[in-house]
Formats: structure tokens, C-alpha cells, sequence
């Protein structure tokens, strides 16, 4: 494909029939039935978790691939843009919401540690934040050197957009390729740092509030790397534009918002919550 502009189709686009919503739906029925049989401990439960995760992931690839296909056929006229940015809009801002629980749950365990109103915080703080005898993370270590990769690969693909934007293709996918693989060495840190945590997620408030947070975000960054991935192997087709790119313009909006988040996570948690703490 050319750069060229993909010449828009008028008015608004309905989709064609397609299976993908059913099929989807039953495979995400599958994973919900083989995860409960799983934590029962039942012979069959893994084997029909494993089919119905890769059910889902078999969804997402066609059900996309099609997506992909009516953005090159010029469905995707401005009306569609319009209101697949607002769908994304949208997705983020309940992503907001998930995050807004996980810090919800750690401030109201670590601002008031001996709250008698809540059952048992006494008994897992001792009153204490982070609770008595409790090592922690040293901030200023790995989680600082995660902070900067992550931020580096926020700007690395800041600089691809504006790239595109510039139609310079080449330096595009340079810069977005470096995103991708800074994005990939957070991923690992953090599954190291994951290992060698000096606290367990059971029988802690804290370790439990900071899995949960952290491991959220991590959850995130790998999706947004495949974000990356797959616009990166689209821009080695031609499929981007300087005026036609709403999939990777989603793809950075996404990775901004994980890169925002991680710094309140690595602020209010790995900062804060360890004040006067023991580090490992």
C-alpha cells in the first residue's frame, strides 16, 4: 500500500454478519466453566481452562483481522473514526476504574492500619504501615530503573507518532520497535523483582494490596506490547498513513495510560507505602 489516503466510503458502516460474538461468548463460557473445576481441583478442569483461553485468543485474532481488513477497505470513514475514538475513550476510563479499586484498596489498609472497622486489619498490620516486620522493596533500586524504562518507551513511541505523522516511515517503525522492546525489559524486570520479593501475596495485607496493583499494571503493559507488536508488524505492510493510523493512535493512547499509571503505582506504593519500612 501506498501512502496515499484510503479513500472514505460515505455515510455510516454496519458491520457484517459475523460469528465472532458467539464464538466468543462460548469460549468465554468454557474458560469461566474450566477455571471454577480447576480451583475445585478436578482432573478436567485445566484441560477445558486451556481450550477456552485459546478459544479467546482465536476470537481476538479473527475477529481484529476483520477489523484490520474494513480499516483497509475504507469503512473506516471519519463518522466510524469518530466513534471508535470514543469507544476507546470510553474503554480507558473504565480502565481508570479498575486501578481506582486496586488504590482503594491499599490507602484504606494503609492510612489507618488499626481500624477497628475493618475485620482483621489489625491482625494482619499490627497497627503498622507497612505492617511490623514487614521488608519491602527498596524504591530507589529496580523499581526506579523500571520507572525510566518504562517512561523511555512512553517517549519512543510519542516520537513514532509524530514520525508517522511526519511520513517518515523508517524512523516510524524504528522508534516504535524500541518502544516495543523497552516495554519487553519492564516486563522481565518486574518478573524478577515479582521473584525476589521479600513478601508473599497470602497472610499480608501489604503483599496482597501490592500484588494486586502491580500485578494489574503488569498485566497491561504485556497487552499494550502486543498492541505495539501487531501495529509494528501492520506498519511493515503499509497499513499506516500519516492521516490513516487510528489503530496505532489507540495503540499509544494505551501505553501513555499504562506508562500515567505506573507512575502513581511506583509514587503512592513503591515510594510511599514503603516510608520507614525495612528493605530487603
Amino acid at each position: 500500500m501506498t501512502d496515499a489516503a484510503v479513500p472514505d466510503r460515505p455515510g455510516f458502516h454496519l458491520v457484517d454478519p459475523s460469528p465472532w460474538p458467539l464464538v466468543g461468548a462460548a469460549f468465554g463460557f468454557l474458560t469461566a466453566f474450566g477455571l471454577i473445576l480447576f480451583m475445585h481441583g478436578l482432573s478436567f478442569g485445566p484441560a477445558l481452562l486451556t481450550i477456552g483461553v485459546a478459544g479467546i485468543l482465536f476470537t481476538m485474532v479473527g475477529w481484529w483481522r476483520d477489523v484490520i481488513s474494513e480499516a483497509q477497505g475504507g469503512y473506516h470513514n471519519i463518522i466510524v473514526r469518530h466513534g471508535l475514538t470514543f469507544g476507546m475513550i470510553l474503554f480507558i476510563a473504565s480502565e481508570v476504574m479498575f486501578f481506582v479499586a486496586w488504590f482503594w484498596a491499599f490507602f484504606w489498609s494503609s492510612i489507618n492500619p488499626a481500624d477497628p472497622q475493618t475485620y482483621g486489619l489489625l491482625d494482619f498490620s499490627g497497627g503498622l504501615w507497612p505492617p511490623k516486620g514487614t521488608e519491602v522493596i527498596n524504591p530507589l533500586a529496580l523499581p526506579l530503573m523500571n520507572t525510566f524504562v518504562l517512561l523511555t518507551s512512553s517517549a519512543a513511541v510519542n516520537v513514532a507518532h509524530d514520525e508517522l505523522r511526519e511520513g517518515n516511515r523508517r524512523k516510524f517503525e524504528t522508534f516504535l520497535a524500541l518502544g516495543i522492546v523497552l516495554g519487553v525489559l519492564f516486563v522481565f524486570t518486574q518478573g524478577y523483582e515479582y521473584i525476589h520479593a521479600p513478601f508473599n501475596f497470602k497472610n499480608t495485607i501489604y503483599g496482597a494490596t501490592f500484588f494486586m496493583a502491580t500485578g494489574f499494571h503488569g498485566a497491561h503493559v504485556i497487552i499494550g506490547v502486543i498492541f505495539l507488536f501487531v501495529c509494528l508488524m501492520r506498519a511493515y505492510r503499509g497499513q499506516f498513513t500519516p492521516k490513516h493510523h487510528v489503530g496505532f493512535q489507540f495503540a499509544a493512547w494505551y501505553w501513555h495510560f499504562v506508562d500515567v499509571v505506573w507512575l502513581f503505582l511506583f509514587t503512592c506504593i513503591y515510594i510511599w507505602g514503603s516510608w520507614g519500612a525495612t528493605f530487603e
